[in-house]
């Protein structure tokens, strides 16, 4: 398995909407594509997005801890936040807040990027970090040293899926939907889960795209999206 980089993180939201605006209104993204079933948001097509499916509430945090997005001047990007957002500060370089009573906890973390707002890690909680971390190995997510926060990480294109120590549960309506990374074969990667005997939940042939959904450890859904000729968002 070979990903090319953490495309986007897709959540079960009961309000995509207002977590949209907010995204659009606070952190440099705009609609990218939207359906009857979720919104795309992102403040480039082509780099790390984030996806809002259309779930009914409330919905559990289970695995996901947050998504930290990658600003190259954090006072800049707080300056754009909301008066009153009440803000966690646990090192220099790093901020964390609640967007929505869902659970949908962002973070902005300064470090040097040509595109604002782009997906600097995914934070799982997990009940052995080093063990899952191994795990996500086979993959095809690459090992790496371990982030600010101490928590083991591994890396896929840039961008980074972290682990802390908690108790990912098995929600009925977890909040993540699935981690997304790119793919140049979506084919390639079948093959290679059968190969390895992880369990596909699902296969998705969509207009722009064609992907491949694994369970990871935890329960978590990685998918291996393949961009088709035809994809043009912007």
């Amino acid at each position: 398995m070979n990903p090319t980089k953490l495309d986007h993180v897709a959540y079960w939201v009961a309000d995509r909407d207002s977590i949209a605006d907010f995204a659009t209104a606070h952190l440099g993204m705009h609609v990218i594509d939207r359906t009857e079933t979720f919104t795309l948001v992102g403040s480039n097509a082509r780099r790390g997005k984030l996806t809002l499916f259309t779930a009914q509430g409330p919905r559990e945090r289970g695995a996901l801890e947050h998504v930290a997005l990658r600003v190259s001047d954090l006072d800049a990007a707080l300056a754009d936040l909301p008066a009153g957002l009440e803000l966690e500060r646990p090192r220099a370089g790093e901020a964390y807040f609640d967007v929505d009573t869902e659970g949908v906890r962002i973070g902005l973390v300064q470090a040097e990027t040509d595109v604002d707002y782009d997906l600097d890690h995914v934070a799982l909680r997990s009940r052995n970090p080093e063990q899952t971390a191994a795990e996500y190995g086979s993959l095809g997510f690459e090992p790496t040293a371990s982030g600010p926060s101490g928590a083991p990480r591994v890396e896929v294109g840039g961008a980074y899926v972290e682990f802390h120590p908690g108790d990912p549960g098995v929600p009925e309506k977890p909040l993540l939907n699935h981690l997304a990374v790119l793919v140049e074969s979506a084919d390639e990667h079948i093959a290679a889960a059968n190969d390895l005997g992880v369990e596909i939940d699902n296969v998705v042939d969509a207009p722009n795209t064609y992907a491949v959904f694994l369970r990871g450890p935890d329960h978590v859904r990685v998918e291996y999206v393949e961009h088709k000729p035809t994809f043009s968002l912007r």
